[in-house]
């Protein structure tokens, strides 16, 4: 899938089927739902997965945690804005899809 297909299904009510966990995660939070974005990595032991914990909990406002889970992914506290993080997690779980 390609960035403009993904944003473009974001105008759906559904989420595209083949996503993987991650993309599905993103589509979620992107739709509003951080609880059904959550739900889908909170218990991912990988960390890839960390890292868009990491992310989830930072637009949460929980820098606390987001700090536990960059560090368990082995990133930095992320300086970007919640939306330059966003593109740069969606870039990367595309190339691995």
């Amino acid at each position: 899938m390609t960035i403009e297909a993904f944003k473009e299904s974001l105008s759906s009510e559904k989420v595209p089927i083949g996503l993987s966990v991650h993309l599905q995660a993103l589509w979620y939070d992107a739709k509003g739902d951080w609880d059904k974005a959550h739900g889908l990595i909170d218990s991912l032991p990988d960390k890839d997965s960390a890292y868009l914990h990491a992310y989830l909990h930072r637009k949460e406002g929980d820098m606390g945690n987001a700090g536990y889970w960059y560090n368990k992914a082995g990133k930095l506290f992320s300086s970007k804005t919640l939306e330059e993080e966003w593109e740069e997690l969606l870039h990367y779980f595309l190339q691995k899809d």
